[in-house]
Protein backbone atom coordinates (compact mmCIF):
# COMPACT_ATOMS: atom_id res chain seq x y z
CA UNK A 1 0.00 0.00 0.00
CA UNK A 2 1.48 3.33 -1.02
CA UNK A 3 1.83 6.25 1.37
CA UNK A 4 -0.32 9.32 1.01
CA UNK A 5 1.22 12.05 -1.09
CA UNK A 6 0.60 15.57 0.16
CA UNK A 7 0.89 18.20 -2.52
CA UNK A 8 1.83 21.84 -2.09
CA UNK A 9 1.25 24.88 -4.33
CA UNK A 10 1.16 23.94 -7.99
CA UNK A 11 1.02 20.22 -7.16
CA UNK A 12 4.63 20.14 -5.92
CA UNK A 13 5.80 17.35 -3.63
CA UNK A 14 6.54 18.31 -0.02
CA UNK A 15 10.14 19.01 0.97
CA UNK A 16 12.27 16.05 2.01
CA UNK A 17 13.30 15.45 5.61
CA UNK A 18 16.88 16.51 4.77
CA UNK A 19 15.63 19.76 3.23
CA UNK A 20 13.50 20.50 6.31
CA UNK A 21 16.45 19.75 8.60
CA UNK A 22 18.81 22.09 6.76
CA UNK A 23 16.31 24.86 6.00
CA UNK A 24 14.78 24.72 9.49
CA UNK A 25 18.19 24.73 11.19
CA UNK A 26 19.43 27.66 9.11
CA UNK A 27 16.26 29.62 9.78
CA UNK A 28 16.56 28.98 13.51
CA UNK A 29 20.15 30.19 13.64
CA UNK A 30 19.27 33.50 11.96
CA UNK A 31 16.27 33.96 14.24
CA UNK A 32 18.31 33.41 17.40
CA UNK A 33 21.07 35.85 16.46
CA UNK A 34 18.59 38.56 15.51
CA UNK A 35 16.14 38.36 18.40
CA UNK A 36 17.87 37.06 21.56
CA UNK A 37 18.22 40.44 23.38
CA UNK A 38 14.43 40.79 23.39
CA UNK A 39 14.10 37.35 24.96
CA UNK A 40 16.50 38.31 27.78
CA UNK A 41 14.44 41.43 28.52
CA UNK A 42 11.25 39.32 28.49
CA UNK A 43 12.68 36.84 31.01
CA UNK A 44 13.86 39.60 33.36
CA UNK A 45 10.42 41.23 33.25
CA UNK A 46 8.72 37.90 33.99
CA UNK A 47 11.02 37.28 36.97
CA UNK A 48 10.60 40.80 38.35
CA UNK A 49 8.68 41.05 41.63
CA UNK A 50 8.94 44.84 42.11
CA UNK A 51 5.18 45.18 42.50
CA UNK A 52 5.49 43.49 45.89
CA UNK A 53 7.15 46.64 47.27
CA UNK A 54 4.53 49.27 48.22
CA UNK A 55 4.45 52.09 45.72
CA UNK A 56 7.04 50.51 43.43
CA UNK A 57 6.29 50.80 39.73
CA UNK A 58 6.85 47.74 37.53
CA UNK A 59 9.73 48.10 35.11
CA UNK A 60 8.74 48.45 31.49
CA UNK A 61 10.41 47.02 28.42
CA UNK A 62 12.72 49.96 27.74
CA UNK A 63 13.72 50.48 31.39
CA UNK A 64 14.51 46.79 31.86
CA UNK A 65 16.71 46.73 28.78
CA UNK A 66 18.40 49.99 29.77
CA UNK A 67 19.24 48.67 33.26
CA UNK A 68 20.71 45.46 31.83
CA UNK A 69 22.97 47.43 29.49
CA UNK A 70 23.98 49.91 32.25
CA UNK A 71 24.77 47.34 34.95
CA UNK A 72 25.86 44.34 32.89
CA UNK A 73 27.07 45.90 29.58
CA UNK A 74 25.35 45.29 26.22
CA UNK A 75 26.67 41.72 26.32
CA UNK A 76 24.24 41.13 29.19
CA UNK A 77 21.44 41.11 26.62
CA UNK A 78 23.00 38.00 25.11
CA UNK A 79 23.11 35.93 28.30
CA UNK A 80 21.92 32.41 27.55
CA UNK A 81 22.62 32.76 23.82
CA UNK A 82 24.92 29.74 23.91
CA UNK A 83 22.08 27.53 25.14
CA UNK A 84 19.78 28.93 22.45
CA UNK A 85 22.26 28.50 19.60
CA UNK A 86 23.01 24.95 20.75
CA UNK A 87 19.33 24.08 20.79
CA UNK A 88 17.84 26.30 18.07
CA UNK A 89 19.16 24.34 15.09
CA UNK A 90 17.80 20.96 16.24
CA UNK A 91 14.63 22.68 17.54
CA UNK A 92 13.77 24.25 14.20
CA UNK A 93 14.85 21.16 12.29
CA UNK A 94 12.57 19.02 14.47
CA UNK A 95 9.74 21.58 14.23
CA UNK A 96 9.55 21.70 10.44
CA UNK A 97 10.41 18.03 9.87
CA UNK A 98 7.85 16.75 12.39
CA UNK A 99 5.24 19.26 11.19
CA UNK A 100 5.50 17.96 7.62
CA UNK A 101 5.38 14.37 8.88
CA UNK A 102 2.31 14.97 11.06
CA UNK A 103 0.68 16.89 8.21
CA UNK A 104 1.09 13.94 5.84
CA UNK A 105 -0.16 11.59 8.54
CA UNK A 106 -3.33 13.67 9.01
CA UNK A 107 -3.95 14.32 5.30
CA UNK A 108 -6.96 12.81 3.55
CA UNK A 109 -6.62 9.88 1.15
CA UNK A 110 -6.29 12.22 -1.83
CA UNK A 111 -3.52 14.19 -0.10
CA UNK A 112 -5.60 17.21 0.94
CA UNK A 113 -4.61 18.85 4.23
CA UNK A 114 -7.54 20.54 5.98
CA UNK A 115 -7.35 23.48 8.36
CA UNK A 116 -7.96 21.14 11.29
CA UNK A 117 -5.12 18.86 10.15
CA UNK A 118 -2.78 21.85 9.90
CA UNK A 119 -3.75 22.96 13.42
CA UNK A 120 -3.16 19.53 14.98
CA UNK A 121 0.04 18.97 12.99
CA UNK A 122 1.36 22.28 14.39
CA UNK A 123 0.21 21.31 17.89
CA UNK A 124 1.98 17.94 17.67
CA UNK A 125 5.13 19.51 16.22
CA UNK A 126 5.25 22.01 19.09
CA UNK A 127 4.90 19.26 21.70
CA UNK A 128 7.57 17.19 19.93
CA UNK A 129 10.13 19.99 19.92
CA UNK A 130 9.31 20.85 23.54
CA UNK A 131 10.05 17.34 24.77
CA UNK A 132 13.04 16.70 22.49
CA UNK A 133 14.92 20.00 22.75
CA UNK A 134 13.16 23.08 24.08
CA UNK A 135 12.66 22.21 27.77
CA UNK A 136 16.33 21.46 28.62
CA UNK A 137 17.41 24.45 26.52
CA UNK A 138 14.95 26.75 28.33
CA UNK A 139 16.07 25.61 31.79
CA UNK A 140 19.71 26.40 30.97
CA UNK A 141 18.84 29.66 29.19
CA UNK A 142 16.66 31.00 32.00
CA UNK A 143 19.24 30.14 34.69
CA UNK A 144 21.81 32.17 32.73
CA UNK A 145 19.45 35.06 31.97
CA UNK A 146 18.35 35.34 35.61
CA UNK A 147 21.91 36.17 36.77
CA UNK A 148 22.52 39.89 37.35
CA UNK A 149 26.33 39.90 37.13
CA UNK A 150 28.38 42.32 35.06
CA UNK A 151 30.00 40.68 32.08
CA UNK A 152 32.63 43.46 32.05
CA UNK A 153 33.93 42.68 35.57
CA UNK A 154 36.14 39.53 35.71
CA UNK A 155 35.82 39.47 39.50
CA UNK A 156 32.03 39.26 39.33
CA UNK A 157 31.86 35.50 38.86
CA UNK A 158 28.32 34.11 38.49
CA UNK A 159 27.18 30.67 39.55
CA UNK A 160 26.66 29.63 35.93
CA UNK A 161 29.56 30.71 33.67
CA UNK A 162 28.17 29.57 30.31
CA UNK A 163 25.60 27.19 28.79
CA UNK A 164 27.76 24.08 29.16
CA UNK A 165 28.68 24.93 32.76
CA UNK A 166 25.06 25.71 33.62
CA UNK A 167 23.88 22.38 32.21
CA UNK A 168 26.64 20.53 34.09
CA UNK A 169 25.88 22.34 37.36
CA UNK A 170 22.12 21.74 37.15
CA UNK A 171 22.66 18.05 36.37
CA UNK A 172 25.21 17.67 39.18
CA UNK A 173 23.23 19.52 41.87
CA UNK A 174 19.64 18.75 40.91
CA UNK A 175 19.71 15.65 38.71
CA UNK A 176 18.46 14.87 35.21
CA UNK A 177 14.87 15.62 36.17
CA UNK A 178 15.73 19.29 36.68
CA UNK A 179 16.48 19.64 32.97
CA UNK A 180 12.85 18.74 32.31
CA UNK A 181 11.40 21.00 34.97
CA UNK A 182 8.27 22.58 33.52
CA UNK A 183 8.10 20.19 30.56
CA UNK A 184 4.29 20.05 30.65
CA UNK A 185 3.97 23.85 30.55
CA UNK A 186 6.67 24.09 27.88
CA UNK A 187 4.87 21.48 25.77
CA UNK A 188 1.58 23.35 26.24
CA UNK A 189 3.20 26.66 25.28
CA UNK A 190 5.08 25.28 22.26
CA UNK A 191 2.07 23.24 21.13
CA UNK A 192 -0.36 26.16 21.20
CA UNK A 193 2.28 28.44 19.68
CA UNK A 194 2.88 26.23 16.67
CA UNK A 195 -0.78 25.26 16.23
CA UNK A 196 -1.72 28.94 15.96
CA UNK A 197 1.44 29.89 14.09
CA UNK A 198 1.27 27.26 11.34
CA UNK A 199 -2.50 27.58 10.97
CA UNK A 200 -2.38 31.37 10.57
CA UNK A 201 0.65 31.29 8.29
CA UNK A 202 -0.88 28.60 6.05
CA UNK A 203 -4.18 30.49 5.76
CA UNK A 204 -2.49 33.82 5.01
CA UNK A 205 -0.19 32.20 2.47
CA UNK A 206 -3.08 30.42 0.75
CA UNK A 207 -5.10 33.65 0.63
CA UNK A 208 -2.28 35.62 -0.97
CA UNK A 209 -1.52 32.89 -3.50
CA UNK A 210 -5.19 32.58 -4.43
CA UNK A 211 -5.66 36.31 -4.93
CA UNK A 212 -2.40 36.91 -6.78
CA UNK A 213 -2.38 35.07 -10.09
CA UNK A 214 1.37 35.64 -10.51
CA UNK A 215 2.05 33.48 -7.43
CA UNK A 216 -0.72 30.91 -7.83
CA UNK A 217 1.73 28.15 -8.76
CA UNK A 218 4.86 29.34 -6.95
CA UNK A 219 6.15 30.67 -3.67
CA UNK A 220 5.41 34.21 -2.48
CA UNK A 221 8.11 36.90 -2.62
CA UNK A 222 10.22 37.26 0.52
CA UNK A 223 8.64 40.52 1.69
CA UNK A 224 5.17 38.91 1.70
CA UNK A 225 6.48 35.81 3.49
CA UNK A 226 8.09 38.07 6.08
CA UNK A 227 4.88 40.03 6.63
CA UNK A 228 2.61 37.01 7.13
CA UNK A 229 5.27 35.38 9.31
CA UNK A 230 5.30 38.53 11.46
CA UNK A 231 1.51 38.58 11.87
CA UNK A 232 1.14 34.85 12.51
CA UNK A 233 4.09 34.93 14.92
CA UNK A 234 2.37 37.54 17.10
CA UNK A 235 -0.73 35.38 17.58
CA UNK A 236 0.93 32.63 19.63
CA UNK A 237 2.23 34.82 22.50
CA UNK A 238 -1.15 36.50 22.86
CA UNK A 239 -2.83 33.10 23.22
CA UNK A 240 -0.59 31.68 25.96
CA UNK A 241 1.21 34.49 27.84
CA UNK A 242 0.19 33.25 31.36
CA UNK A 243 1.57 29.78 30.58
CA UNK A 244 4.92 31.26 29.54
CA UNK A 245 5.24 33.47 32.63
CA UNK A 246 4.47 30.62 35.07
CA UNK A 247 6.87 28.35 33.16
CA UNK A 248 9.70 30.90 33.42
CA UNK A 249 9.32 31.19 37.19
CA UNK A 250 9.05 27.43 37.58
CA UNK A 251 12.26 26.77 35.65
CA UNK A 252 14.24 29.53 37.37
CA UNK A 253 14.35 27.87 40.80
CA UNK A 254 15.34 24.35 41.95
CA UNK A 255 12.63 21.93 43.01
CA UNK A 256 11.88 21.50 46.71
CA UNK A 257 11.92 18.02 48.32
CA UNK A 258 8.53 16.35 48.19
CA UNK A 259 7.08 19.01 45.92
CA UNK A 260 5.24 17.94 42.77
CA UNK A 261 5.21 19.91 39.53
CA UNK A 262 1.46 20.46 39.77
CA UNK A 263 1.64 21.76 43.33
CA UNK A 264 4.48 24.11 42.40
CA UNK A 265 2.53 25.50 39.43
CA UNK A 266 -0.47 26.11 41.69
CA UNK A 267 1.68 27.90 44.28
CA UNK A 268 3.37 30.10 41.67
CA UNK A 269 0.07 31.03 40.01
CA UNK A 270 -1.61 31.70 43.36
CA UNK A 271 1.27 33.83 44.67
CA UNK A 272 1.42 35.85 41.45
CA UNK A 273 -2.27 36.63 41.56
CA UNK A 274 -2.36 37.48 45.29
CA UNK A 275 0.85 39.51 45.47
CA UNK A 276 1.18 41.05 42.01
CA UNK A 277 -2.28 41.00 40.48
CA UNK A 278 -3.70 39.57 37.28
CA UNK A 279 -1.43 41.70 35.09
CA UNK A 280 1.58 39.75 36.40
CA UNK A 281 0.61 36.83 34.15
CA UNK A 282 1.26 39.09 31.17
CA UNK A 283 4.63 40.42 32.29
CA UNK A 284 7.06 40.46 29.40
CA UNK A 285 4.32 40.23 26.76
CA UNK A 286 5.65 43.28 24.89
CA UNK A 287 9.23 42.03 24.43
CA UNK A 288 7.92 38.52 23.83
CA UNK A 289 5.78 39.67 20.91
CA UNK A 290 8.61 41.91 19.74
CA UNK A 291 10.90 38.89 19.85
CA UNK A 292 8.61 36.11 18.60
CA UNK A 293 6.83 38.01 15.81
CA UNK A 294 9.95 39.23 13.98
CA UNK A 295 11.59 35.94 14.89
CA UNK A 296 8.89 34.05 13.00
CA UNK A 297 9.15 36.54 10.14
CA UNK A 298 12.87 35.74 9.88
CA UNK A 299 12.30 32.01 10.39
CA UNK A 300 9.64 31.59 7.69
CA UNK A 301 11.46 33.85 5.21
CA UNK A 302 14.80 32.05 5.59
CA UNK A 303 13.09 28.65 5.71
CA UNK A 304 11.09 29.24 2.52
CA UNK A 305 14.18 30.60 0.75
CA UNK A 306 16.45 27.70 1.77
CA UNK A 307 13.71 25.15 1.09
CA UNK A 308 13.18 26.56 -2.40
CA UNK A 309 16.90 26.69 -3.11
CA UNK A 310 17.54 23.17 -1.82
CA UNK A 311 14.48 21.87 -3.64
CA UNK A 312 15.47 23.28 -7.02
CA UNK A 313 19.18 22.62 -6.86
CA UNK A 314 20.94 19.44 -5.79
CA UNK A 315 24.63 19.80 -4.98
CA UNK A 316 26.88 17.09 -6.38
CA UNK A 317 29.67 16.95 -3.81
CA UNK A 318 31.87 14.73 -5.94
CA UNK A 319 33.42 17.00 -8.54
CA UNK A 320 31.84 20.12 -6.98
CA UNK A 321 29.25 20.50 -9.76
CA UNK A 322 25.68 21.76 -9.54
CA UNK A 323 22.90 19.84 -11.17
CA UNK A 324 19.30 20.95 -11.60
Amino acid sequence: MSAKSVRGPGGKKPASAATNLIAGGGAGMMEALACHPLDTIKVRMQLSRRKRAPGAKPRGFYTTGQEIVKKETPLGLYKGLGAVVTGIVPKMAIRFTSYEWYKQLLASKDGHVSGEATFFAGLAAGVTEAVAVVTPMEVVKIRLQAQHHSMADPLDVPKYRNAAHAAYTVLKEEGVGAMYRGVSLTALRQGTNQAVNFSAYTEFKSFLQTHQTAYHDKELPSYQTMFIGLVSGAMGPLSNAPIDTIKTRLQKTPAQPGETAISRVKVIASDMFKQEGFHAFYKGITPRIMRVAPGQAVTFTVYEYLKGWLGSTSVAIVGGTYEE
